[in-house]
């Protein structure tokens, strides 16, 4: 049988025959990939204010999109220097490059699940800048990228852009904290306008699930040049959806990812192990050229680390729309009550909630093949 195949940089052919593993990729990713893929995931290449529905009941969402429209058209008339004819939200002309007056930057304060990523990369898609001029990217793969370049070298690469979107700002580290806040510093001075998401501090989690608060004190010296745009509601991928599909069998995962074209099968346990040699700054490489997942024995992970790299994992499998097919425990039961409870508990129900919307949309993997549950 011929089969057409599509090469991954650092880890070979994709067949369209035969799933392959994930447990056998171990990929290298260059330095230029990761400032060339600076740029909102597939999942939201298409987004744009107009297709963000806000919730009725929620006044902030309709708020946020406004202010956020009024911020990336403000952008246009801004050079990189800073030295544009018109300063930020409007507020006048931009004095320096080096003490820019008001607000350089919004912050997205709201839970997971309320459309913070769709409007980040609204934004992003909506400053009239070219796509060189605009770096969008999470945290992680930001202190990623200074890890490549070096501090001094990622500070002049970006600074000629007009826009940085940093999705999920990583507060529970307080050394990349650092690291970035500092970073942002520097580009605030070179002109470049910013725009964040978080998630919360460990120590925070009783006191509700908003982080503007943490977010400002932890960037120090950069709060000034915020202004905090809080989005209220639930999880808008569980809003009137029907309940996650139970898991399916060994035998139909199985069948299922064989009659798929460019799925994986790997068993859970083994994948758990392969993610501890694989850094998590590279899950995005991992999962390229994937049409499908689909994993066996899925079972509670074992401990907090582990836990972490899941996370991550789910993460760019969401942002790629790459679905989840899986026998085992439900993904509602990966976490134990302790990690549900304890200080990365945001990054847990954002898991569970992304890779249940991927196993959704894996539900069609098995009505397309002749595998039954």
């Amino acid at each position: 049988m011929s089969s057409s195949s599509a090469t991954v940089s650092g880890i070979g052919p994709l067949s369209e025959a035969v799933p392959f593993s994930l447990c056998t990729r171990e990929p290298h990713v260059p330095a230029d990939r990761l400032v060339a893929e600076m740029v909102p995931p597939p999942r939201f290449d298409s987004v744009r204010f107009e297709t963000y529905i806000p919730d009725p009941n929620q006044p902030s969402q309709t708020e946020a999109v406004r202010v956020l429209s009024g911020f990336a058209a403000g952008l246009g008339g801004a050079h990189a220097t800073g030295t544009g004819k018109r300063g930020f939200f409007g507020l006048g002309r931009a004095k320096s490059p080096k003490l820019p007056a008001g607000p350089r930057g919004v912050y997205l304060d709201g839970g997971y699940g309320v459309g913070k990523t769709h409007l980040l990369a609204s934004l992003w898609h909506a400053t009239p800048a070219e796509p060189s001029l605009k770096a969008f990217g999470t945290f992680v793969e930001l202190t990623n990228l200074v890890g490549a370049l070096g501090f001094q070298k990622t500070v002049q690469t970006l600074s000629g852009h007009r826009l940085l979107c940093i999705d999920e700002f990583e507060l529970d580290d307080p050394g990349d904290t650092v690291l970035v806040s500092t970073l942002l510093g520097k580009l605030v001075e070179a002109g470049v306008a910013l725009a964040a998401t978080s998630n919360t501090l460990p120590g925070k989690l009783g006191e509700g699930r908003f982080a503007a608060a943490d977010f400002l004190r932890e960037i120090q010296g950069l709060s000034a040049h915020f202004r905090a745009l809080r989005i209220d509601g639930e999880d808008y991928r569980h809003r009137g959806l029907p309940e996650a599909p139970a898991p399916y069998s060994e035998e139909t995962v199985t069948k299922a990812a064989y009659a798929t074209g460019g799925a994986s099968l790997d068993d859970f346990p083994h994948l758990l192990d392969h993610l501890a040699r694989v850094h998590p700054s590279r899950y995005g490489a991992l999962t390229d050229g994937l049409k499908a997942v689909c994993l066996t024995d899925v079972q509670p992970v074992p401990d907090q680390s582990t836990a972490l790299r899941l996370v991550v994992l789910a993460d760019r499998l969401y942002d790629r729309e790459v679905p989840v097919l899986a026998s085992g425990a439900p993904f509602d039961r990966l976490f134990s009550e302790e990690m549900l409870n304890g200080g990365y508990r945001k990054k847990y129900f954002r898991a569970i909630s992304r890779l249940t919307a991927l196993a959704r949309d894996a539900e069609r993997l098995v009505e397309q093949s002749p595998a039954r549950r």
